[in-house]
């Protein structure tokens, strides 16, 4: 279960950390910033992969006793699948209450946290730098271009920048070399000193005045950094007792009330659906007599991932107020739950009842014609090595 859920969350991670690179570079952020930002999504993350760990934890248990015979053994002297599922059942209430306080309490807080980081890198407070080989513009009345950069950005080489004044003078410096200072009695103001270099001051009379310097200090303000709003902007960064108060107070706007309902009402059916893990997992981690099909190992997976889907669906749909969030979230977890129940009757208390066994023997079937077709095609390619 744990490796599972390992597994899991790897690899949602790791689709967002390549997203999350490329936008930190676009942005000229630290690297840095990118696991920050992962650290913040686990949480999110962790609320899906949870029950797939608790899912496949359990049917592979189920499913490597029944392959070894040993389930056989226990149902003979009298252990029936309840008596065996009380174990499972009682990892699967800590879970349920693990991700009560996942998805109630800390999913919205680091969601907040997440997208806080991706306004500073946006704005530059989280030390987001100069593009080399760009121009960039600082405090509207200046352009800056830097040709190369060295030792961590310490050095700098081939300097251009473009000043002007509020009297419409304007001022062309190019430096051989530059290197930022930062400023004690001024913190929203840097300088930028330049080493061997030439500045032209275009003062609107034909003949603009030429200096050269081997050192000049240009003072550089940085720009106003807005502070970035308050928790709440959405309504998946509402823990419970906002979502409670917000949803059904008379006070609030009807749209905010559907999106809070649609939200709290989301997030309770994805932990309550945890309670069917154990019985999905039992009616699809059992094979066929004689058989060792993994089938119902692809088929969780799905059932689980497209019944999410589903749910993420009824939120919108419900957030907008075109249905009721009861009809909407509830609705297909009913059917969902009515499915696995009879999947489960069907294994534990009809006699050699099996929930997907149509499939069972049509993907059966499938395998073998798949067998045959690449056998011919090997014994095909040996003849035609042979003739040749």
């Amino acid at each position: 279960m744990m490796g599972v859920f390992v597994v899991a969350a790897s690899l949602l991670i790791l689709d967002k950390m390549l997203r999350l690179f490329d936008f930190v570079a676009v942005e000229g952020g630290p690297v840095g910033v990118v696991f920050k930002m992962l650290m913040a999504l686990i949480p999110e993350y962790a609320s899906l992969a949870i029950p797939l760990g608790l899912l496949l934890g359990i049917l592979l248990a189920f499913r490597k006793l029944a392959t070894s015979s040993e389930l056989d053994v226990f149902r003979a002297v009298g252990l029936g699948y309840g008596r065996l599922l009380r174990v499972p059942y009682l990892i699967t209430a800590i879970l349920m209450a693990l991700n009560v306080a996942l998805v109630f309490f800390i999913q919205p807080v680091s969601r907040y946290y997440y997208e806080q980081m991706e306004y500073e890198l946006r704005s530059g407070a989280l030390g987001a730098s100069i593009k080399v080989g760009e121009f960039t513009t600082l405090a509207d009345r200046m352009a800056l271009r830097i040709e190369a950069s060295e030792d961590d950005g310490r050095r700098l080489m081939g300097i251009f920048a473009r000043v002007a004044n509020d009297k419409d003078q304007v001022l062309s410096i190019s430096a051989k070399e530059g290197a930022f200072l930062a400023t004690t009695d001024n913190p929203d103001t840097i300088i930028l000193r330049l080493t061997d270099g030439t500045i032209v001051q275009d003062t609107g009379s034909k003949t603009p005045r030429v200096l050269t310097f081997t050192r000049h200090d240009l003072p550089i303000d940085l720009p106003a950094i807005e502070k970035f709003r308050a928790r709440g902007d959405a309504e998946r960064e509402y823990i419970l007792p906002e979502l409670l108060r917000i949803g059904w107070s008379e006070g609030e706007p009807e749209d905010k009330r559907d999106a809070s309902q649609a939200s709290f009402n989301f997030r309770l059916v994805e932990v309550v659906m945890m309670a069917l893990m154990p019985l999905l997992a039992v009616a699809l981690g059992i094979p066929p007599k004689r058989s060792t099909s993994a089938l119902g190992v692809f088929l969780s997976i799905i059932m689980v991932v497209a019944y999410h889907k589903v749910n993420q669906y009824g939120e919108d749909i419900a957030a907008l107020g075109r249905i009721d969030p009861i009809l909407a979230l509830w609705g297909p977890f009913f059917l969902f739950a009515a499915l696995i129940v009879w999947m489960y009757w069907r294994v534990a208390h009809v006699p050699g009842g099996q929930a997907i066994g149509a499939l069972e023997t049509w993907f059966g079937k499938l395998t073998k014609r798949l067998g045959k077709l690449f056998r011919r095609r090997r014994h095909l390619q040996i003849d035609l090595s042979a003739a040749e």
